[in-house]
C-alpha cells in the first residue's frame, strides 16, 4: 500500500483534509463483506465521533470485557490516530471477535454485507443498553435518603417501559407505519415499528425513488388475505400501505439483488440498473414532508451471483470520492458512481452493482 497510499496523498495534495485518515483494511480470507461495511461506518462520521467519544469515556473501566463494541471502537481509535494520513490497517482483533460472537461468519463462504451490517448494529445497541441497565441497577441500589420522597412505583415502572436510546439509535433508526384500512367502516389501523435499514424491491431501469414510491404503494387486501377488521368484527376487504413515520438521520438502504427463483431452486443476483442519485429527496413521510439527504457511501457487490463475488465501498469524505478496495484505497471522480447503478441489459461484463446505500440527512446533524 506504501505506494499507493503515497499516490493518494500526492493525488489529493493540499486538498488532504485536516486531521483526517484514509486507511485499507488488511482482507483475512474472505472478510471483504465487513471491510466495505466498516469503512461506510467509519465515514459515517456522527457515528464515528459518537463511538470514539464512547471509547475515550470507557476504557479505564477496569473489568471491561471486550465485546464487538469495544473491539470496533478500538479499531476506530487506531484508525483515526494514525501518524500517517494513509496505510493499512489489519482490524484482526475485531473479525475475530465476530467470528467468536456469530458462527454464521466463521467459515470461508461468501458472506452478505447486509446481514452483516445488521447484526452488527443490533449487536451495538444489545450491549448498549445492557450496560445502560447495569449503570441504572448501580444507581438503585446505593443508598439513598430521598426514598420516602422519590416517585411512586407506579410512576417508576412506566419510566422502564421506555426504550432507551443509544446513539446508535440516533443516528440510524427511522420509524414506519402500517396502516390498514378497512374498506367496508373506514376505519385505519396504524401499527409503528422501527427499522436500521429499508430494504428495497427493485426492477429493470428504475430508480431509488420508484423503488420507495413502490414501498410506500397502497395495496389491497382481498379474497383469502382479507384483513379482520375489529370494528366490524369480521374479515373485510382492505388496503394496506407503509408509511415512513419519522425518517432517521441515516437512511440505508438496501437493495434486494438476491433473489430467490423458485424454478431453478436457488438465488439469482438481479444486475438490474437502479440509479441512486448522489441527493435524494424523500417525499412522503409523515412527520418531515421533505427531508434532504446526501449520498456518501455505497457497499458494492462484484460478481454475477450470490455465492461468490466481492464487496468494495464508495465514499464520499470531504467532498472527495474515494474508492475502498480492502487494502487498496484510490481516489475516484464524482461520475465514476454511475458506472455502479447496474445493467441496463441482463447480461453485461459489468457486474459491479451498488447494494446497501448510505445518506446523510440535510441540515439536521444536530445529533446528540
Amino acid at each position: 500500500m506504501g505506494a499507493a497510499g503515497s499516490k493518494l496523498e500526492k493525488a489529493l495534495g493540499e486538498q488532504f483534509p485536516e486531521g483526517e485518515r484514509y486507511f485499507g483494511l488488511e482482507n483475512f480470507g474472505n472478510t471483504c463483506y465487513c471491510n466495505s461495511v466498516l469503512q461506510a461506518l467509519y465515514f459515517c462520521v456522527s457515528f464515528r465521533e459518537q463511538l470514539l467519544d464512547y471509547y475515550s469515556s470507557n476504557k479505564n473501566t477496569v473489568d471491561a470485557e471486550e465485546n464487538l463494541l469495544t473491539c470496533l471502537a478500538d479499531l476506530f481509535t487506531q484508525i483515526s490516530s494514525q501518524k500517517k494520513k494513509t496505510g493499512v490497517i489489519a482490524p484482526k482483533r475485531f473479525v475475530q471477535r465476530l467470528k467468536k460472537q456469530n458462527e454464521l461468519f466463521r467459515s470461508y463462504m461468501h458472506q452478505d454485507a447486509h446481514e452483516f451490517l445488521n447484526f452488527l448494529l443490533n449487536e451495538l445497541v444489545d450491549i448498549l443498553e445492557k450496560e445502560a441497565q447495569a449503570a441504572k441497577s448501580d444507581q438503585e441500589t446505593l443508598p439513598s435518603e430521598k426514598v420516602a420522597n422519590g416517585p411512586s412505583n407506579a410512576q417508576a415502572n412506566a419510566s422502564q417501559k421506555e426504550p432507551f436510546v443509544t446513539w446508535v439509535h440516533k443516528n440510524f433508526q427511522g420509524i414506519l407505519t402500517n396502516e390498514t384500512r378497512c374498506l367496508r367502516c373506514e376505519t385505519v389501523t396504524a401499527r409503528d415499528e422501527t427499522f436500521f435499514d429499508l430494504s428495497l424491491d427493485i426492477e429493470q431501469n428504475s430508480s431509488i425513488t420508484s423503488c420507495l414510491k413502490n414501498f410506500s404503494s397502497t395495496e389491497t387486501l382481498n379474497a383469502e388475505d382479507k384483513f379482520f377488521c375489529d370494528k366490524c368484527c369480521s374479515l373485510q376487504e382492505a388496503q394496506k400501505r407503509m408509511k415512513i413515520k419519522r425518517p432517521p438521520h441515516v437512511l440505508v438502504i438496501h437493495l434486494k439483488r438476491f433473489k430467490y427463483i423458485e424454478q431453478l431452486g436457488r438465488y439469482k443476483k438481479l444486475s438490474y440498473r437502479v440509479v441512486f442519485p448522489l441527493e435524494l429527496k424523500l417525499s412522503d413521510t409523515v412527520e418531515d414532508s421533505d427531508r434532504e439527504y446526501s449520498l456518501f457511501a455505497v457497499v458494492v457487490h462484484v460478481g454475477s451471483g450470490p455465492n461468490h463475488g466481492h464487496y468494495v465501498s464508495l465514499v464520499k469524505s470531504h467532498n472527495h470520492w474515494l474508492f475502498f478496495d480492502d487494502e487498496n484505497v484510490e481516489m475516484i471522480d464524482e461520475s465514476a458512481v454511475q458506472t455502479f447503478f447496474g445493467s441496463a441489459q441482463e447480461y453485461s461484463s459489468n457486474t459491479d452493482h451498488g447494494y446497501i446505500l448510505f445518506y446523510e440527512s440535510l441540515g439536521h446533524s444536530n445529533i446528540s
